[in-house]
């Protein structure tokens, strides 16, 4: 009967288990990879139903890597859901504008621009340099979300701002 068990955690008890042991771990990496700001209670909710739906195919040694993959990537879809909104949110038509043309295209292509060099920072550079420069976040409060001392979200944040620079000037 235990070589039934450790086939799939299909048994309550054991997916019961399963899901004391690995959901605030999971709640903690997906809060602090992403942010609160994408509800990564629910995501972690979410993985572990569909841990559940899919308890027959995930044996006990695997389940820990499948919640978090799964988890991670519920987030990921979320990350890219928020940036289409925000493009649609941005480009709201306006009802009228002293602006000439030109300036509005200017405008919008330096903003294209602006967006293409931020994607092409490195992971750790963006996070921290957005989390500063959009949320608002202290250095303090960055190196506490990432885990990293202040000095490093300092050096992420110069090394972005450098990058930038250099991206913007060539571009």
């Amino acid at each position: 009967m235990s070589k039934n068990l450790q086939k799939d955690i299909c048994n309550e008890t054991l997916f019961n288990s399963i899901f004391k042991k690995h959901a605030k771990s999971l709640h903690d990496f997906l809060y602090y990879k992403f942010g609160a700001h994408l509800n990564p209670k629910d995501k972690t909710q979410d993985a572990f139903i569909k841990l559940w739906e899919n308890c027959a195919k995930v044996t006990p040694d695997k389940a820990k890597s499948y919640v978090f993959t799964i988890g991670n990537n519920l987030m990921l879809n979320e990350t890219k859901h928020q940036k289409v909104v925000l493009k649609y949110q941005q480009t709201k038509p306006q009802s009228y504008t002293n602006e000439t043309p030109e300036y509005i295209m200017e405008g919008n292509e330096y903003m294209e621009k602006l967006q293409r060099a931020i994607s092409n920072l490195t992971e750790a550079q963006r996070t921290a340099f957005l989390l500063n420069r959009v949320e608002g976040k202290r250095h303090k409060e960055i190196a506490a979300l990432l885990e990293i001392s202040t000095k490093a979200v300092e050096k992420r944040i110069y090394g972005a701002l450098k990058k930038l620079r250099e991206d913007l000037d060539t571009i």
